[in-house]
């Protein structure tokens, strides 16, 4: 779907076709053309229009790739990565955002499941304001939307890392090898997105590009802040389940230690009592102990117990048990 904002003398316009003189680097109007699952005749415009280089304009309809920043002549090139919503029902998921950015345009090609896109849409229409302070501003504005909207997903993945130290520690007989593994895949997912993104608005933020001003810089840097705090809870969240999975699997350990200690104290209890039982159920002569024949099961069965409870006794003092 093709979306065109157009601010021509402080008036907000709503197009379906895209003027090239609002383009050109001599235009005083902003655009901002938004292009979401574009088809290709949509996907055209890019070329037709913008004559974009034909490698971001390939990199830009195709799958997901990772957080970058690269410049061209007249323009510059950004992916950025912001929740993708419907996948974190089951998974912690992004959606790149490709943006061009030029002196007096903004063109965001994204798969129609930004909510920060939507929302800056919305608030364009109604504030022409928004589209008065430039390309390099608006670009500010989705950014910001779009990582403040990582502080809800990543306090969920620290929720479920508590509910999991939790488990381990007061539960420790339930198998948790499986959810600790999904939940470091999230982790890992946050880390090969935060990471990158961190770098690509560190960029935005120390002017080394001619389409962003010094007052814009300064909002990326806030921006940037937060990734910096984003990517060190990544790598925060990372050692502690690494940690935990190891305590997880030294707890399983232990019990199954304890399992095959019993287990050997007890063989070991039988080994003397099957000899015992062995030896005097031979078809063969045997030394019988005092008192009636009826007696030598007796004698038998308090040898056997009296075997026992002096295994168990020395075990005990050895501290086997």
């Amino acid at each position: 779907m093709l979306s065109v904002l157009v601010n021509l003398q402080g008036t907000i316009r709503k197009a379906s076709v895209i003027d090239p003189a609002w383009v050109r680097p001599d235009s005083t109007a902003t655009v901002w053309v938004d292009l979401a699952s574009p088809t290709a005749e949509e996907a055209a415009i890019l070329m037709q229009v913008f004559q974009f280089h034909e490698l971001s304009i390939e990199d830009a309809l195709s799958e997901t790739h990772h957080p970058k920043i690269e410049e061209y002549d007249g323009y510059l090139y950004v992916i950025l990565h912001g929740i993708d919503f419907q996948a974190a029902k089951h998974r912690f998921a992004t959606h790149d955002t490709d943006f061009f950015l030029g002196q007096n345009y903004l063109v965001t090609v994204h798969d129609g499941t930004s909510r920060s896109i939507e929302r800056l849409r919305g608030l364009c229409q109604r504030n022409e304001h928004v589209l008065e302070e430039g390309p390099a501003a608006l670009l500010h504005r989705i950014v910001d939307a779009m990582v403040d909207n990582y502080g809800p997903e990543v306090e969920k993945l620290a929720e479920k890392l508590d509910e999991l130290e939790q488990c381990v520690f007061e539960e420790p007989r339930q198998t948790l090898v499986k959810p600790i593994l999904e939940l470091k895949r999230d982790v890992g997912s946050l880390r090969r997105v935060v990471l990158p993104q961190r770098d690509v608005v560190s960029r935005l933020a120390r002017r080394e590009f001619d389409q962003i001003g010094e007052q814009v810089a300064y909002r990326f840097r806030d921006v940037y802040d937060h990734l910096v705090r984003l990517s060190d809870e990544s790598i925060l969240f990372h050692d502690r389940l690494s940690s935990l999975l190891d305590a997880h699997l030294t707890s399983v350990s232990n019990r199954l230690n304890q399992v095959m200690k019993v287990l050997t104290v007890i063989a070991t209890i039988f080994m003397p009592l099957t000899v015992l039982t062995g030896m005097w159920g031979m078809n063969v002569p045997l030394p019988d102990f005092p008192g009636p024949e009826r007696a030598q099961f007796w004698w038998i069965a308090g040898i056997m117990l009296a075997v026992s409870a002096a295994m168990l006794l020395v075990f005990r003092r050895r501290r086997w048990l």
